[in-house]
């Protein structure tokens, strides 16, 4: 999938896509396709009257039939390079589409006659149900979306992810949902089948990717509608020109009036409007995010506050160990040492990073426990210590309070300056291990948790862009707002359960603000629901991926900051291309008008300030220029306008500047430029 997105961006204007979107162009010429755009269905209406006119015209022999022919063939341009900006959005999806289909094949899956029984029917995976029950062994396909009931299994997911490195499902947990159309590698899965043919989440997929079934967005139906409105208010205009113009003796033709209204409505930002909206989608899907709804899209632009999970999200996910204090008379690569000694048979990131810690500062290298006739001591809740016995020494690590009763046991207790360490690594957020040996405390190992490299800068971006950022977390408050100030977030909620996340996303939506979680658990499932947007995790279990209104589908949680800026580029996009439409018509009324109307008031002359060479020129410039416009945004439309972290009212003013100052001097520069180029060759 990945390797597609780059293809799929790669390919913006080229070979194949832009053969398709040519002829897509035309088949979108159905009345029918154009009703839904009521703009573009004006201008279609528009080429058909002056077509029809024009082939009266010849039959009779009456008119100025080039000039005629040549406004036609540009009104008709204009409809057809708004349908080939729409059809190029559609058409990158279309080849994301093509290379999901890949991994979305009649496969075979092996149903369990009943749940629970050993007895395995072959059949079609396309005559699977939600509730039927099948199972995967290494190097067989999964058949269907699904949970994993019983097994533990290695998958290949890069037929929807696009990355090589397998991951592993397995029965319970928050990593139990599986894809159909990825593959196990290894061991042996029991799967429950949770979606019917035609509804898995591979098909919602490739509906969206494709743009078919794409469903227009309130701010989009709202811009729709401010453009019909428009269109009408311009229609109304020019229909009551017409007797003005026969009152005054300067009647127009048909050709010259539906030029006018074409150059007045807006046309740019109506041509390019569906494509604007398809784009933003298909950028989503290009870093593999799949949103179920396009309002979720829109939301994620107008996002106000934005939950990220503390684990995982703003830090790497596990603790390490970064010193070791160790206590009074005790030299501290003792400590090293015990702490290393007994943390060799350990397994778990912290332990490791105790190991490599130990090695890094003291130069201990790990030893061989097979020839120390050492014993390894196993954690456990009841005693919440670990260690090691080897050679005479008793090691022993772990909480405060535990070693502290294990040095009660042996006649001993912990050193005032110890206990003092412990507090102070607690306040600073990290997490205190006490390391004894044979009954005397050696000191403290501290492990905290490692803010991943660069969150604070993009904390401070997210606070530029006027978006307040808050850190969920399961620890204590203490160690929550260590953590906090460290990674640079706005606010924290400690000890946090679901019902807590419930109640923080109700309360900044009652202030009217929108909101941006993600999760991946079914503890995560209700506030996923209640956010505006719920981002779930591809890893994650099926009732957060039904609950959420987007996917990740690389299961990356820190990636809701890309999601935002995707969301804000769409609304930038759209606003941008607006305000350069309506800009432009000012250009099109100094180019048009002084042409009706100059030969009976002349007085209207002063109003040609570009110096336009005839009537006729002038009209054709500006026809011309209204279609050739959206082929020059087409690009600006699909990739969209470059995303710039800063607050709402530098946005503003920097889309006056460019996009409203812009469309007021493009025009003039390009009507101009293109009055030269049809006077030099006669075409006027």
């Amino acid at each position: 999938m990945a390797s597609t997105s780059a293809k799929s961006r790669r390919s913006l204007l080229n070979g194949p896509i832009a053969r398709q979107a040519a002829l897509g162009a035309f088949r979108k010429l159905n009345p029918v396709s154009m009703a839904r755009n009521p703009v573009m269905f004006v201008v279609e209406v528009g080429s058909v009257l002056t077509t029809v006119l024009l082939i009266a015209n010849a039959v009779h022999h009456s008119g100025h039939a080039g000039f005629n022919l040549q406004i036609t063939l540009w009104l008709w341009f204009t409809v057809l390079f708004a349908n080939f900006a729409e059809a190029m959005a559609e058409g990158r999806g279309k080849a994301q589409a093509d290379a999901l289909r890949l991994a979305k094949s009649e496969t075979t899956a092996y149903r369990l006659k009943a749940e629970g029984s050993e007895e395995i029917e072959e059949v079609p995976s396309s005559q699977l149900r939600a509730g039927d029950v099948v199972r995967v062994t290494a190097g067989q396909m999964i058949p269907g979306d699904g949970e994993v009931t019983d097994g533990v299994a290695s998958v290949d997911e890069s037929a929807i992810t696009g990355e090589s490195a397998p991951v592993i499902r397995e029965a319970g947990g928050d990593r139990s949902a599986v894809t159909g159309g990825t593959r196990v590698l290894s061991d042996s899965i029991t799967v429950r089948i949770t979606s019917n043919p035609g509804e898995t989440f591979l098909d919602r997929m490739i509906a969206l990717v494709e743009g078919a079934k794409r469903q227009k967005t309130p701010n989009e139906i709202a811009l729709n509608i401010l453009l019909a409105g428009l269109t009408i208010i311009f229609l109304l205009a020019v229909v009551t020109l017409q007797p003005f113009a026969v009152y005054a003796g300067a009647p127009q033709t048909v050709f010259v009036l539906v030029s006018l209204l074409v150059c007045l409505i807006p046309t740019t930002i109506g041509g390019l409007l569906s494509a604007i909206g398809i784009a933003g989608m298909d950028r989503l899907v290009q870093h593999n995010v799949l949103a179920t709804s396009g309002r979720a899209v829109e939301a994620a632009g107008d996002v106000n506050t934005l939950l990220l999970d503390k684990t995982g999200t703003i830090t790497i996910g596990n603790r390490q160990a970064s010193e070791f204090v160790a206590a009074p008379g005790v030299p501290s690569e003792q400590l090293a040492d015990a702490a290393q000694l007994s943390s060799l048979p350990d397994e778990t990131p912290e332990g490791r990073s105790i190991v490599v810690l130990a090695k890094e500062r003291y130069g201990l290298r790990g030893r061989e426990l097979a020839g120390l006739n050492a014993e390894f001591v196993p954690f456990s809740a009841t005693t919440r210590m670990s260690g090691i016995d080897l050679e005479g020494r008793s090691i022993r690590k772990g909480a405060v309070d535990a070693i502290s009763r294990y040095l009660g046991e042996h006649g001993s207790q912990l050193p005032p300056q110890v206990r003092a360490t412990v507090e102070e690594v607690a306040h600073s957020g990290g997490t205190p291990l006490v390391v004894a040996e044979n009954g005397r405390a050696l000191g403290v190992i501290h492990l905290k948790d490692i803010v991943k490299g660069g969150m604070r800068e993009r904390f401070d971006q997210l606070r530029s862009m006027g978006i307040r950022t808050v850190m969920i977390t399961g620890d204590n408050p203490l160690t929550a707002a260590a953590i906090a100030r460290e990674a640079g977030v706005d606010d924290f909620l400690a000890e946090a359960k679901p019902k807590d996340k419930m109640d923080l996303i109700k309360r900044e939506q009652a202030q009217g603000k929108l909101v941006a979680m993600t999760g991946d658990g079914t503890n995560d499932a209700p506030a996923l629901a209640q956010a505006d947007v719920g981002v779930a995790m591809n890893s994650g279990t099926q009732a957060a991926k039904e609950a959420g209104n987007m996917v990740d589908l690389d299961s990356d949680p820190t990636k809701l900051i890309e999601i935002v800026a995707i969301g804000k580029q769409l609304l930038m996009t759209r606003g941008a291309l607006t305000t350069f439409s309506i800009a432009n018509d000012v250009a099109k009324y100094f180019a048009i008008i002084p042409a009706m109307f100059a030969g009976v008031f002349p007085v209207l002359t002063a109003l040609n300030i570009m110096r336009l060479s005839t009537p006729e020129s002038a009209i054709l410039s500006a026809i011309i220029f209204n279609a050739l416009i959206i082929v020059v945004l087409i690009p600006l439309a699909l990739r969209g306008v470059k995303y710039r972290p800063t607050s709402a009212a530098s946005l503003l003013q920097r889309n006056l500047l460019i996009y409203g100052v812009g469309g007021l001097i493009v025009p003039f520069l390009g009507i101009k430029l293109i009055d030269l180029l049809i006077t030099a060759a006669h075409l006027a």
